[in-house]
């Protein structure tokens, strides 16, 4: 069975749902089928928004540090397949629903826009598991948030409310749970109503460079995932997250 399903209707919307429940944590194949999914959207003229959501608890909690493989072994192999998901021409806007957290956050934020509850949680955790941020969080963190929110995320890795992350800019539209994926699916038909031609003209203007800058950082983000991977730091990390306790850093 598939992790990610495609449900196109007659709004010329398109509702790509993950299904990794209750966490949906995140690998390179997973990562792929989302992105061969908007590939196939892009081809399909009877689709103009997508509606990037997902069963369960959480958006997505990022990467599983508690598997026997973790994506933070393979970075690369999973930025190839992140950096697909920038070169869709089809506008995103994701239901943050729960948690988007570490690569998580860098999917969510992947989308044009995106939807969330005050329930909703957006946390670039990295810092506190002793590793580098990926997923592209270099360029669009602070393209949304600002140099100096950004900043403040991806040091203290402390969590933003959906409250808050309206007011930093993570976020679009801020709505009660229940109202989450009915008001995510307004907002794409909303976009579907548009002139397509004009839209992808319009969205591929104000996307300019973006492509190349998110594939600079990626490819810096996986060196220095490489890099940080060998540190006692991230082991202790990754312990201590799973121990759910606070981390003991000694900076080797």
């Amino acid at each position: 069975m598939s992790d990610v399903t495609v449900a196109v209707d007659d709004a010329h919307v398109a509702t790509v749902e993950i299904h990794r429940p209750p966490e949906n944590y995140f690998d390179a194949a997973l990562i792929k089928e989302l992105a061969d999914a908007y590939e196939a959207i892009d081809a399909d003229a009877s689709c103009r928004a997508i509606v990037l959501c997902s069963e369960g608890k959480h958006f997505c909690a990022g990467a599983n540090f508690g598997a026997a493989s973790s994506p933070a072994d393979e970075p690369r192999s999973l930025y190839r397949e992140a950096l697909r998901l920038f070169e869709g021409a089809t506008p995103v806007i994701a239901a943050v629903k729960g948690a988007a957290v570490g690569g998580g956050l860098g999917l969510a934020l992947s989308a044009d826009f995106r939807v969330a509850s005050p329930g909703s949680r957006f946390s670039a955790n990295f810092a506190r598991l002793g590793f580098h941020h990926g997923f592209g969080l270099s360029v669009t963190l602070p393209a949304l948030a600002g140099q100096q929110a950004a900043l403040d995320l991806l040091l203290t890795g402390r969590r933003v409310p959906g409250e808050e992350a309206l007011s930093l800019g993570l976020c679009d539209r801020l709505v009660e749970a229940g109202a989450l994926r009915p008001a995510t699916y307004a907002l794409a038909v909303e976009l579907a109503r548009s002139a397509p031609l004009a839209v992808r003209s319009i969205r591929a203007s104000l996307r300019a460079g973006l492509l190349e800058r998110v594939e600079g950082a990626l490819e810096l983000e996986a060196s220095e995932q490489d890099r940080l991977r060998g540190t006692d730091d991230f082991r202790e990390g990754v312990i201590a997250s799973l121990e759910r306790r606070m981390p003991r850093f000694d900076g080797r």
